[in-house]
């Protein structure tokens, strides 16, 4: 009975496991194949995307540059040096939206209401820069719209003059729009008169 047990005679042999394991080997093998040939596809189609994309933004401002270029041949040479100082303007860190909308709350006292702006010209006086406006206010107070012009004349920022007086009829009352003519000249700091006027509270246009 002993014999029987040798088992170098009788050796175990277990053939099913190698090639389930080989088998599983290769099925986790060809599913990353798999894995990474989509991550690669996917990668393909978006730098294929961006290309094009890129492509279309270059085309769309080479299409840009040239309108710009034929509004410029367009442009009177007066037309050219306004644009031109109109960028200087922007590029101006003492000259800005910002600071002429403070200026002029600064000096548009409350029974008075700013209803439009436009720029007509921005040029250099030397070594200051400055900007002819047409600006237009709301009132039902006559005096109060001159004694605005008088605080801005006296200001050393604007420089106005009454232009028109068109009046105007609602359901409440009557009211009158001005038309003035401003030369803007920005400055580092508020001048007295013009610091007195929003220290009092006379300041505020609405």
């Amino acid at each position: 009975m002993i014999t029987e047990l040798n088992l170098s005679s009788h050796p175990f042999r277990n053939r099913t496991t190698p090639y389930l394991l080989s088998a599983l080997v290769l099925f986790v093998s060809f599913i990353g194949i798999l894995y990474c040939l989509a991550v690669l596809r996917n990668n393909n189609a978006a730098i294929e995307a961006a290309h094009n994309e890129v492509e279309q933004m270059q085309a769309e401002v080479a299409r840009l540059k040239g309108e710009g270029d034929k509004v410029q041949q367009q442009l009177t040479p007066e037309q050219r040096e306004l644009l031109v100082e109109s960028h200087k303007l922007v590029a101006n860190k003492t000259f800005g939206w910002s600071r002429l909308f403070a200026d002029l709350e600064a000096v548009i006292p409350g029974s008075v209401s700013a209803s439009r702006i436009s720029v007509e010209n921005i040029y250099r006086d030397g070594d200051r820069v400055k900007a002819d406006l047409e600006f237009g206010v709301i009132s039902r107070n006559y005096q109060a719209v001159m004694a605005m012009i008088g605080t801005m004349n006296n200001s050393g920022v604007f420089q106005a003059e009454l232009r028109g007086q068109n009046l105007q009829t609602n359901q409440r009352s009557p009211y009158s729009e001005y038309t003035l003519h401003l030369v803007y000249t920005p400055t580092y700091s508020y001048t007295s008169s013009t610091t007195e006027v929003a220290q009092t509270g006379e300041g505020g246009g609405q």
